[in-house]
């Protein structure tokens, strides 16, 4: 594992490229509205990061072991679908849908990533507490993810604190993120406090619960690259991009 310590100047354009990818996404969020298509949503977030003369992070991008690389801006996975769902002109937001809107942008050469789940209109009680109990998890992580700390401790403070009341999907994890879009160390959403890589200042990672109503487990579908929830469950995603300090972690993505 080579985990990458930014130095200042990397640290400096890193948090420049987080401010401008977190008014980005604020943007798209507020457009994810009843009547609207996912494909519309990626054509904006592609045309506010073009205008800041900068680059969709996720556009052709291509993990090793995928068997394409990913033809959208902006990974837009609605109700069942955890992540990288694929936008679409068929696909038109409803009034009732909760929506993933996951985000990586390229600033002067340097990598941030940033994910909200929104409501489409008005949206049960039950999905919205998914929605916040999500969002707190993220919460959770950031906060436990201090200098001398470990990906363990990040892991286990979200477990503890989802306890039991909701999936946590397992074979997706947080990463580091800087110099590329996906750099160690992997950083479950559970784990044991304690045990794992070390956190040290100067690391860049990204901290991003996924939630689902049902079970665990998940499945692909058939695009290669929408993951789901195996049970038809709904599911929450957020993330955002942190700078390990001293003390507690900087928010790089707001």
């Amino acid at each position: 594992m080579s985990v990458i310590i930014k130095t200042k100047e990397q640290i400096e354009i890193i948090r420049e490229g987080g401010k401008i990818l977190a008014k980005v996404l604020e943007k798209v969020a507020k457009k994810a509205k009843p009547g609207i298509s996912t494909f519309e949503l990626d054509k904006y977030a592609f045309d506010l990061i073009k205008e800041g003369g900068d680059t969709p992070a996720f556009l052709n991008y291509r993990p090793v072991g995928a068997p394409k690389a990913f033809p959208a801006s902006i990974c837009i996975s609605v109700n069942n679908e955890i992540v990288h769902g694929i936008p679409s002109k068929a696909r038109v937001l409803k009034e009732g849908d909760i929506v993933s809107l996951d985000l990586g942008l390229k600033h002067k050469g340097l990598f941030t990533d940033h994910a909200v789940t929104v409501p489409v209109g008005k949206i049960s009680k039950r999905d919205q507490e998914l929605l916040d109990k999500t969002k707190k998890a993220l919460e959770v992580g950031i906060w436990a993810a201090q200098g001398g700390a470990t990906v363990g401790d990040v892991g286990h403070a979200i477990e503890s604190f989802v306890n039991r009341k909701y999936g946590i999907v397992r074979e997706l994890s947080g990463h580091g993120v800087g110099v590329k879009i996906h750099e160690d160390p992997y950083i479950p959403n559970y784990g044991k406090a304690g045990k794992g890589q070390k956190l040290l200042p100067g690391m860049i990672i990204a901290i991003e619960p996924m939630l689902n109503m049902g079970s665990d487990y998940i499945t692909t579908a058939d695009d290669n690259w929408t993951i789901k929830t195996a049970d038809g469950s709904r599911s929450a995603h957020f993330e955002h991009t942190i700078l390990i300090t001293e003390g507690e972690a900087e928010i790089l993505t707001k």
